[in-house]
């Protein structure tokens, strides 16, 4: 039996999504709880791996088990059994060909920036800070150069193990809310710190550093040496996933908003 789950957690304490032998992660602390529930080992599918720090409030994971259980005794008895900063919202009985990974056809990320003087005590790892005034009209400008099709290998991080750095962003809206800024960008799938890396070049035409047309310059270059500085990982959050309609998922969770 194949199951599909949506997943939120708060990623200050993990490792990031994917299993390590000496950290802690995501992945492992999920199969944990489902192989207590299931009563034999089990082993998780994610649509979109997120790093050290990355929050989500709409990962959808999906695994196979002989174990039969009630789509809500998965969700409960899992949840029972995770530490506070991870949840199941829920879990339903997929189709045998649905992947989590291989059949999503785009996924969404929210960055929140906090844009004043004083770091927030509240929001700490929840936002990321910047106190230089930021600009969203001169961000919006640089945006237009990303959209569509492109090879990203200026916006990918060194390590980054795709095979090719092509990818193509749908839409990508730099909002501002009081002294919040958001980031909101859509693609059929992304690099490893690909918005990171692309919130950091906005941030720096953004605050006057660098005009817009220089994010084009960074995406002709195809170089990741000269694409900036990466920006934290505080504030990033995976709110989306988009698959066929016929396989009944919604496409967006919670989207956090502050301002």
């Amino acid at each position: 039996m194949r199951i599909v789950c949506g997943v939120e957690y708060n990623g200050t304490g993990f490792y990031g999504w994917q299993r390590q032998p000496h950290a802690r992660s995501v992945q492992a602390d999920i199969e944990a709880a489902l192989s207590l529930v299931a009563n034999q080992p089990v082993q998780v599918v994610c649509a979109g791996r997120t790093d050290s720090g990355v929050h989500a409030t709409w990962q959808i994971i999906h695994f196979d088990s002989q174990a039969e259980r009630s789509e809500r005794s998965w969700m409960r008895g899992a949840n029972a059994n995770l530490p506070d900063d991870a949840r199941l919202l829920w879990a339903r009985i997929a189709d045998d060909d649905f992947h989590a990974r291989f059949s999503a056809q785009e996924r969404s990320y929210r960055y929140v920036i906090l844009n004043r003087e004083v770091r927030s005590a509240l929001l700490h790892r929840q936002v990321t800070w910047q106190y230089k005034p930021l600009d969203e009209s001169r961000m919006q400008e640089g945006v237009r150069y990303l959209l569509g099709e492109h090879d990203f290998s200026s916006f990918r991080a060194l390590a980054c193990q795709a095979h090719s750095p092509v990818r193509t962003i749908h839409r990508l809206d730099v909002t501002r809310s009081g002294k919040y800024l958001y980031l909101d960008i859509v693609a059929n799938a992304f690099l490893h710190h690909m918005v990171r890396n692309i919130a950091g070049v906005l941030m720096a035409v953004g605050c006057g550093e660098q005009e817009p047309g220089w994010v084009r310059d960074i995406l002709d270059q195809r170089d990741r040496t000269q694409g900036g500085v990466t920006a934290p990982a505080d504030g990033l959050y995976l709110v989306g996933v988009r698959y066929p309609e016929r396989y009944g998922i919604e496409s967006v969770g919670f989207v956090p908003e502050f301002g």
